[in-house]
């Protein structure tokens, strides 16, 4: 079932267009990697689907109920938000916020479901630290805590990675690709990183002079394909 379909979606800012009719699916199951040379698009299609921009033309749809505030949202970090000064519990209790309307408090249940996803990503007992004295790889681990609390369906991550060391970049890729095949959760990642996305991707969105959209063994295939692994990627 498609979670996500984008029809004929055209993006752009400051009234220049950059990417014209856009058309695919995110069906559930999917890991989807979407990538591109710098300045195509990347990030402006994941803030259109995650409502906080309007695309110039065509529309985003989603499907099986799911909603815009129950997608799970892993953004680029900033040097301000590594410094953030709140311990790793309220970081990923406020990702509760988007279900918890107007209340001023969290239930009992959110609190566990809280704890459950600290515990999942092996970082339980980092909950009390301040989350400005973790290292990199720690505070991505928080920060996707706090996006599995928002959802059960849809992860959006961008360039989840940037900035780790080899080891711990490997760490977190494989704690994606367990979520995705073991706790089914669709996944819709921007990457750079073209060798991991044909490794780990079921699905591939390329965005640059031309579109390409489909399987990771289909899009290996292709002239573009071939040209950008061979490259080695580009930067978001």
């Amino acid at each position: 079932m498609a979670l996500i379909t984008c029809e004929n979606l055209s993006l752009g800012y400051e009234g220049r267009e950059i990417v014209h009719n856009l058309n695919f699916t995110v069906s559930q199951g999917d890991y989807l990697c979407i990538v591109g040379e710098n300045g195509s698009g990347k990030s402006t299609l994941m803030r259109t689907i995650l409502g906080l921009r309007q695309p110039l033309s065509g529309r985003v749809l989603m499907g099986d109920g799911l909603k815009q505030n129950e997608i799970g949202y892993l953004p680029q970090q900033t040097l301000v938000q590594r410094d953030f000064p709140a311990s790793v519990w309220e970081i990923v209790l406020s990702g509760l916020e988007g279900g918890r309307g107007l209340r001023p408090f969290y239930t009992a249940k959110e609190k566990e479901l809280a704890r459950k996803n600290l515990e999942k990503l092996e970082i339980l007992d980092l909950k009390d630290r301040c989350y400005r004295e973790l290292s990199g790889g720690q505070q991505q681990r928080a920060l996707l805590a706090r996006a599995l609390c928002a959802t059960k369906k849809l992860l959006l991550m961008d360039e989840p990675v940037s900035g780790l060391d080899p080891r711990v970049t490997a760490e977190f890729y494989a704690l994606i690709q367990s979520l995705n095949q073991m706790d089914g959760i669709t996944v819709i990642m921007i990457s750079h990183d073209i060798h991991a996305a044909l490794s780990y991707a079921s699905h591939i969105l390329h965005i640059g002079d031309g579109i390409f959209f489909g399987t990771r063994e289909a899009y290996e295939k292709t002239g573009a394909g071939q040209q950008f692994f061979g490259k080695g990627g580009e930067e978001a």
